[in-house]
């Protein structure tokens, strides 16, 4: 699909004193993977809470398929076909793991996605095979691990077939191992390359990530915030060169952020 089928327009949010997001606008097309990049405390975070409504914009407005969604619940977004993941993970934890995600199975969307919703269980194990998991589905989540904890919640956010995957450093506390086979997982996601999806395309993917090696072995694009705002915008290797970027985020870096981009 061409065309942008995701924008924020003139996207501000403060806190107090404190602007976390200050007049971003941007636009996704459907077949792009698109990194989000920016020192810490540079509004990534909040820009991604703002987009699935867990926070409400002080200005601006979210368009998603061409509707304006700015003052939707979160549970209308998830249900509209966006689901993401955050750093402060909160699974069920005294449940199993393959049980942590037929919770979002039982959403409106998931229900009315074909067939497969009743097997319910047999859904969630095959969200936790592709994000490698599958192994520990009978364990409860409070025995997972950090970088465990992060596959999980990408099952979890997969599990509801999402049009738009928002992605809060899903490779955080994976070894290069596991980092490298989930990046390619969800560049597989994208593809088309799913579980019981009644049509050939995946989802638009906007991720946060610091792991600059396997971000942009995936990303087709790269957006810098700097300070709440964009800073750049474009091809990874355009941006790892770019003078802003390299003085506010990169800075001595930049060589090794070069040497990540792939051959």
């Amino acid at each position: 699909m061409s065309g942008a089928f995701f924008r924020v327009e003139g996207l501000t949010k403060r806190f107090g004193g404190l602007t976390a997001v200050n007049d971003v606008s941007f636009e996704l097309r459907r077949d792009q993977i698109v990194g989000l990049i920016g020192p810490n405390g540079a509004g990534k975070t909040t820009l991604l809470r703002l987009v699935t409504k867990i926070l409400k914009p002080d200005a601006g407005r979210i368009v998603f398929e061409g509707e304006d969604i700015t003052a939707l619940k979160p549970w209308d977004v998830v249900n509209r076909g966006i689901c993401g993941t955050f750093q402060n993970m909160r699974p069920f934890r005294h449940l199993p793991i393959v049980a942590n995600v037929m919770v979002p199975l039982n959403s409106p969307r998931a229900k009315s996605r074909g067939e497969w919703v009743k097997r319910m269980e047999a859904k969630a194990m095959d969200a936790l095979e592709f994000v490698g998991i599958s192994d520990m589905a009978l364990e409860p989540a409070s025995a997972l691990s950090q970088g465990d904890l992060k596959r999980l919640e990408v099952a979890r956010a997969i599990a509801t077939e999402p049009e738009l995957l928002l992605l809060d450093e899903p490779l955080g506390g994976l070894n290069p191992a596991e980092s490298a086979l989930l990046a390619r997982s969800i560049k597989r996601l994208h593809k088309g390359g799913r579980f019981g999806r009644l049509h050939a395309e995946g989802p638009a993917v906007l991720m946060i990530e610091h792991k600059l090696k396997e971000l942009m072995s995936i990303v087709d694009r790269v957006i810098v915030v700097d300070r709440g705002e964009v800073i750049a915008d474009g091809a990874p290797d355009q941006v790892v060169t770019d003078a802003r970027v390299i003085e506010a985020y990169l800075g001595s870096e930049h060589a090794a952020a070069a040497a990540a981009l792939p051959e």
